[in-house]
């Protein structure tokens, strides 16, 4: 008998969720997720550079003689002492790359009214960067933050909105498409839990510990107060090359004229109605939604990030074709973002 209670099924529960079939399903849109990716993406955004967001590199390189509009800070001296001719120092980039995202899944991106899901998005993006940045042996890591802490409740007592770090997990960087594939699987099967998470908890971890220059992707809403994240992000930039995916749903832009919406807050799971036949009430909202996104857009900016906006109502990833190849066009022009 003590054999037998031993032994245990996994055959899931009449109504409860199968992890099994939930696994296989989350490994079979990732599939043609990553088929959609490379079908899109090969073919146009290929060419000599390194990464998503390439630059001239920090690798001495070979001289030439200085031309009008040249940098003077590249300016090679012995070699223009010894030819009395003034000649810059070329640089070229380094091809090992190494990029890290920090993937934000707290409960707020379980959220959707368009095409799909804002973690859908998340995902989405997550493997279309990772498509960009595995070849020519870069590598690639991430760390992902899923929700906040949820405290034990307490009989007779009304429970708290769940608030905290949250669960932050590392994948450490590696070079390869398989070990690429293990990440994005990782990503994707990563559970959402309710409560509030950290997102400067989750981009300071790419601070720690330091590493060599390379690109630093961080995908979010951003819908966490900018005091929260703006320092980690600013101090994240000085060392890395810095890319913010912005998530957003129509929804938190404007509210439709579809009479009494009960709304409720997916990370504290708190219930509102609101009369959105209100003229008053869907103007005052867009006003404050706009606010706070010109409030995101300049913390981003501030702290030197390239800014990236995908919709969940849109074709997010010919938004993601046209930054990139906006992003080369300016560097190869010499200009700034």
């Amino acid at each position: 008998m003590a054999r037998a209670a031993a032994v245990t099924s996994t055959t899931p529960r009449p109504g409860e969720p199968d992890p099994l079939a939930a696994t296989n399903r989350s490994g079979a849109v990732l599939s043609r997720l990553q088929l959609l990716v490379t079908r899109k993406l090969d073919g146009l955004l290929q060419g000599d550079y390194a990464g998503l967001l390439p630059g001239p590199g920090s690798e001495a390189g070979e001289s030439r003689e200085y031309r009008p509009g040249d940098d003077v800070r590249r300016m090679d001296w012995p070699v223009t002492a010894r030819t009395t001719t003034p000649h810059v120092r070329r640089t070229v980039a380094d091809r090992e790359l190494e990029t890290w995202l920090a993937v934000d899944l707290s409960a707020s991106l379980d959220f959707g009214t368009g095409q799909w899901l804002k973690r859908d998005v998340v995902i989405a993006a997550a493997a279309a960067i990772t498509h960009l940045t595995v070849r020519g042996g870069n590598r690639i890591g991430a760390v992902v933050g899923s929700g906040g802490d949820v405290p034990v409740p307490r009989r007779g007592r009304r429970q708290p909105p769940p608030v905290g770090p949250g669960r932050l997990v590392r994948l450490p960087a590696r070079s390869g498409r398989k070990e690429a594939q293990g990440m994005l699987r990782a990503i994707a099967g990563t559970e959402i839990r309710p409560g509030r998470g950290d997102l400067g908890a989750l981009i300071d971890m790419l601070n720690r510990p330091p590493r060599r220059r390379g690109v630093a992707v961080v995908i979010s809403d951003f819908l966490a107060p900018p005091a929260q994240w703006a320092r980690p992000l600013r101090k994240l930039r000085v060392r890395q090359d810095l890319l913010a995916i912005e998530v957003v749903d129509p929804r938190e832009l404007e509210l439709p004229d579809v009479g009494v919406l009960p709304v409720i807050d997916p990370e504290t799971g708190e219930l509102h109605e609101v009369q959105t036949a209100d003229p008053g009430l869907r103007h005052r909202y867009a006003a404050a939604a706009a606010a706070q996104r010109a409030e995101i857009s300049a913390a981003l900016r501030a702290a030197g990030a390239a800014h990236l906006r995908l919709r969940t109502d849109r074709d997010w990833l010919l938004d993601m074709v046209r930054f990139v190849a906006a992003q080369r066009h300016a560097r190869t022009r010499g200009t700034t973002r």
